[in-house]
């Protein structure tokens, strides 16, 4: 969120203080984030809305249903899983600096 608060209408981030509202959903989309590290999280927490913004619905689901096969942890003392966008399916999701 602080990463996308503050990228400039040219697509560029800028150092940047202060607090923020946004919310990143995939209907907004990301401009700059193009991947992130983070949690597993409950089914229906609004943070997987973010993380659905970055990698896509699919993507997402895919590396959910790996986990729980895996049997990986969750919350705060669980695993990591680095979300990155699948590039031909989930491409509208992450313009990165094309705005």
């Amino acid at each position: 969120r602080a990463l996308e608060s503050a990228v400039g209408a040219d697509g560029v981030v800028r150092p940047a203080e202060g607090w923020t509202d946004l919310v990143v959903t995939p209907r907004r989309g990301v401009r700059v984030v193009d991947g992130l590290l983070t949690g597993l999280h409950e089914p229906q927490a609004s943070h997987l809305l973010m993380l659905e913004a970055v990698a896509g619905r699919e993507a997402l689901r895919h590396g959910y249903e790996a986990a729980l096969q895996e049997r990986y942890l969750w919350h705060e003392f669980g695993d990591v899983h680095l979300i990155l966008p699948d590039e031909e399916r989930n491409a509208p999701n992450c313009s990165s600096n094309e705005w």
